[in-house]
């Protein structure tokens, strides 16, 4: 049986989870729970993790958006079980037949060849090296990483190619490859975006329920930064009326942990993402739910979301505008860059493949 398509999900049983319901995607007929005449109490399971796995024919996902600084990505994971209630890479979900919702952050997809699939992909004679983004769509560092070790093996080919990287997390479990990291970035080819979304535990324990505690994430930007990792601090996303008035707070721990630079992004709700967030936060947080769409709202034209280009990442109007020049003196005040620097791209040489011969074709 699946949930009907406009019922929450019992609490008990998605516990610890994001989205309060599993609401058909766009490409799927309505889901309707069905009783079947049987007057027997009947127990629903709990939403665990589960992991599929695939080979894909290429890892690396092109892309032309004026909006972000790079023409590349890789993502090790489909899904992500951190759970953000925000994330506006739910929609990708529907691609594969599965919901948004719950189904996003329980039902992954691995891939465990990935990069057996990245090395033969960079060994193309036609390969013109730019930096490798990892971590745009899902999480790399997500709980299932600590079975699957997908980042760690692509992370050991992009080290032997001397190919750049660019890698944005939530995940302390990052710390395992700082001695990697830590090798490319001394010779400029590695660098970290940590999201940091509110130093309020309980507002992150509810809006993002798998992520790593706030301050532990302070911690991790921390180490980073001690092992001579670039870090940006990331704002992503301020969220009207429940994180906006952290902005100073949260660069002001950036800087203190040693981050080099900050960015921010206010809050997206693309597609599927909308209901959801608004499922949630009339449950979260009731009596701020109408303030929070009605900023929303505002800075989209009426709308939950605006997809054009230089709109969809800042929104527009005078409260947008109110949280980018606050974030701009904050930064400047705290001693935070724009940017990092540019990654080197002339240090990147195809290795000998491993049985020693050389790789001509």
């Amino acid at each position: 049986m699946s949930d009907f398509k406009t019922r929450k999900i019992d609490a008990e049983r998605r516990r610890a989870r994001g989205a309060v319901s599993n609401h058909a995607s766009r490409f799927e007929p309505v889901r309707e729970e069905v009783q079947d005449g049987w007057e027997i109490p009947e127990t629903r399971e709990s939403f665990h993790t589960e992991v599929s796995e695939e080979r894909p024919r290429s890892v690396i996902s092109r892309n032309q958006s004026p909006d972000i600084p790079f023409d590349r990505s890789l993502n090790p994971y489909r899904g992500c079980e951190h759970g953000c209630v925000y994330c506006f890479a739910r929609p990708t979900h529907a691609y594969l037949g599965l919901s948004p919702g719950l189904d996003f952050e329980t039902k992954l997809v691995a891939r465990p060849k990935a990069a057996e699939v990245l090395e033969a992909e960079l060994r193309r004679k036609n390969y013109s090296v730019d930096t490798l983004a990892i971590g745009t769509n899902t999480d790399p560092y997500q709980p299932v990483e600590q079975r699957y070790r997908v980042m760690r093996s692509v992370l050991e080919v992009l080290q032997r190619f001397r190919h750049p990287v660019a890698i944005v997390t939530k995940g302390t479990l990052i710390e395992r490859d700082i001695d990697i990291l830590s090798d490319m970035a001394q010779r400029g080819l590695a660098q970290v975006g940590v999201s940091l979304t509110t130093l309020d535990a309980k507002l992150s324990r509810l809006m993002e329920p798998r992520c790593p505690a706030p301050l532990r994430r302070v911690e991790m930007i921390r180490k980073l930064s001690a092992a001579g990792i670039p870090v940006r601090v990331m704002l992503a996303p301020v969220v009207p009326g429940l994180s906006d008035h952290e902005v100073e707070a949260l660069l002001h721990a950036g800087a203190e942990a040693g981050a080099q630079a900050a960015t921010w992004i206010m809050l997206r709700l693309p597609r599927e993402v909308a209901p959801l967030f608004e499922e949630w936060l009339q449950e979260a947080y009731p009596g701020r739910a109408a303030k929070v769409m009605a900023r929303v709202r505002e800075m989209h034209g009426g709308e939950t979301y605006e997809a054009a280009w230089g709109k969809r990442m800042r929104g527009e109007g005078l409260y947008a505008e109110m949280i980018g020049q606050r974030f701009e003196k904050a930064r400047v005040r705290v001693g935070l860059s724009k940017t990092l620097p540019e990654l080197r791209k002339d240090l990147f040489e195809v290795p000998l493949a491993r049985d020693g011969q050389l790789a001509l074709f």
